[in-house]
């Protein structure tokens, strides 16, 4: 009899067996699928190991959560309390499964000090007990601190509020380069970013995030000029371990984010591979004016305000803009096309062509990831499925990391009916963007459809917040009033809710999406079908391809598919267009 059982999806082997051989390290009697005897049915092999165990191992992935059989060895785990789970790629376990704690090993190599690992461990040491590992000097050694660098965006000294863009960019890169550096952990940018601003709690990073460096600084940019200055912290001591200053041409900002990043690595005392050094250095673009414009078109397209044409308008022609600069710039010329995509399909403006700057990118650079989820929206507009979920899947092998391709990954699955298996992505893309105020609120219908209450409740918590950090900043922006409205709906304020959809609607009224959003949050929370229906009458009058077929697979208009005038109106869109009901 073994005491742990190990169930995983194939792709994620490797990570089984590490796990295995750190358990079968502290003593424990370890069984996974490798040890199949040949005389034996599979099913019936795996049924009696699962009983028999004292604690099963659920190694959760994107692979693993469209695993049949993963899902079914974690079901027989739940029913029997037996089940530990980890993740090891940020995916959150599928539907029940994601009521029970996971531990996150996201990015882990092994190290058996981690924090997402020891929880794993407590857990196995509750339900199997203590494993009977041999004396310490037959032991693999532990380290004494895992390195844990937190990067506190840069302070803008510019003297110019407009210049923010370039010292987030900045920061943005940083975090980007040092996470190529497999022997150390990065707070996630979300984490990072949510600090701007604010008086640092060291202790509470260090007690809640297990940090052990900070990395402050500040960005000066005056014409063709850069001055940063960066100071590496150890938090045991708060004592600086490493600190410099870079007065600069603009020209030299490449070289100067390779050089921080050399410096935190070598002041850390680790090893950076020659893959990981070459990594660090691609910038995709030996042009200082072709970056600084990517930086400030892409700053326009995390502000969250999907459904916006003058958001991806302006985002289109900074883009331009940078690969006239340095035409084989790959990034900016995949931002344009994520951008188009948007026009083309959510907007409707059909002369609009993305994929010719989706293949460009590709071309450039095959390891673009969000060049592919344009192509993926090419195809699954021209129903090829598999094709569409293949360039979907090279998306996330790419950049599972990216919010671009999370986002881009859920709502496409979203489109295709599988809200469900949308869920991690769009909690992925969530956690990776605090601007993003859209992606809780698609979080918030497919929770509600799912009848979990609690997640869905937390997700509107994030959303209104989200949404109101927007209005605040912009009090015009009637997309993030909508989403805010959805959400203070979910959340019983309905007063508050009804007094945003009726600004919104002062304030865009011909803004479709916000529309749309805003007839949800009345049919869903509100109860009021009388005025959803009157909300989404322009809706169904004017809406495209796109946004009608999102209509149809959405479970928030479940809520008035029983009203003959809602259906009338999605009839008449559908005749309109030459479409057939998907309901």
């Amino acid at each position: 009899m073994s005491d742990i059982f190990i169930s995983y999806a194939r792709p994620n082997e490797g990570q089984a067996r590490l796990v295995a051989e750190l358990l079968r390290a502290q003593g424990y009697g370890v069984w996974r699928d490798d040890e199949l005897p040949a005389h034996r049915a599979y099913s019936d092999v795996i049924e009696e190991r699962i009983k028999e165990a004292k604690a099963v191992v659920v190694l959760w992935s994107a692979d693993a959560t469209r695993s049949q059989w993963v899902r079914a060895e974690a079901d027989a785990a739940r029913e029997g309390g037996t089940l530990v789970q980890i993740s090891l790629d940020g995916s959150l376990p599928p539907m029940p499964f994601n009521q029970i704690q996971c531990a996150d090993l996201a990015g882990w190599q092994g190290d058996a000090g981690a924090r997402g690992w020891q929880k794993v461990m407590d857990s196995i040491a509750t339900l199997a007990g203590a494993g009977s590992a041999p004396g310490p000097s037959t032991q693999a050694p532990v380290p004494d601190r895992k390195v844990v660098v937190c990067v506190v965006p840069f302070l803008n000294m510019s003297g110019d509020a407009e210049q923010e863009y370039f010292s987030d960019g900045i920061s943005e890169d940083v975090i980007i380069d040092l996470s190529k550096v497999s022997a150390l952990s990065l707070v996630a940018r979300n984490v990072a970013f949510s600090l701007k601003g604010k008086p640092l709690d060291t202790a509470a990073l260090v007690r809640d995030l297990g940090v052990t460096h900070m990395l402050e600084g500040s960005v000066r940019k005056a014409g063709d000029r850069v001055r940063i200055t960066a100071q590496l912290i150890d938090c045991d001591d708060n004592l600086q371990l490493w600190g410099e200053r870079y007065d600069r041409d603009l020209t030299d900002i490449f070289a100067i984010q390779d050089e921080i990043s050399k410096a935190i690595v070598s002041a850390l005392k680790l090893k950076l591979l020659p893959k990981e050094k070459k990594a660090i250095e691609q910038r995709g673009t030996t042009s200082p004016e072709a970056y600084s414009l990517y930086l400030l078109a892409r700053q326009h397209w995390i502000s969250g305000n999907k459904g916006d044409q003058r958001r991806d308008k302006v985002v289109v022609r900074i883009c331009q803009q940078a690969t006239t600069v340095d035409p084989s710039y790959a990034r900016a010329w995949a931002l344009m096309s994520l951008a188009q995509c948007e026009l083309r399909f959510w907007h409707g403006i059909e002369d609009i062509d993305a994929l010719t700057p989706a293949e460009r990118a590709i071309e450039l650079d095959p390891d673009i990831a969000e060049a592919y989820c344009v192509r993926a929206r090419y195809l699954q507009i021209d129903g090829k499925l598999d094709e569409a979920n293949n360039a979907l899947e090279t998306a996330l092998r790419l950049e599972p990391e990216s919010w671009e391709v999370n986002k881009e990954v859920a709502f496409l699955y979203f489109r295709q009916g599988r809200a469900n298996e949308a869920i991690p992505y769009f909690e992925k893309a969530t956690a990776l963007m605090d601007t993003d105020f859209h992606d809780p609120s698609m979080l918030l219908t497919c929770y509600q459809a799912a009848g979990d209450t609690e997640n869905a409740k937390r997700v509107a918590g994030i959303g209104a917040i989200r949404a109101e950090k927007a209005v605040a900043s912009d009090p015009g922006n009637a997309a993030a009033m909508a989403t805010g409205a959805y959400a203070l709906a979910a959340l019983g304020d309905g007063a508050r809710a009804k007094e945003w959809i009726s600004r919104a609607l002062m304030f865009d009224p011909d803004n479709l999406s916000m529309r749309y959003n805003l007839g949800c949050a009345q049919a869903v929370f509100l109860g009021d079908k009388e005025g959803a229906i009157a909300t989404l009458e322009l809706f169904f009058e004017n809406a495209n391809p796109t946004q009608l077929q999102h209509s149809q697979v959405d479970p928030d208009m479940n809520f008035l598919k029983d009203d003959p005038r809602f259906e009338a109106m999605s009839e008449a869109a559908l005749q309109r267009l030459g479409m057939a009901s998907q309901r």
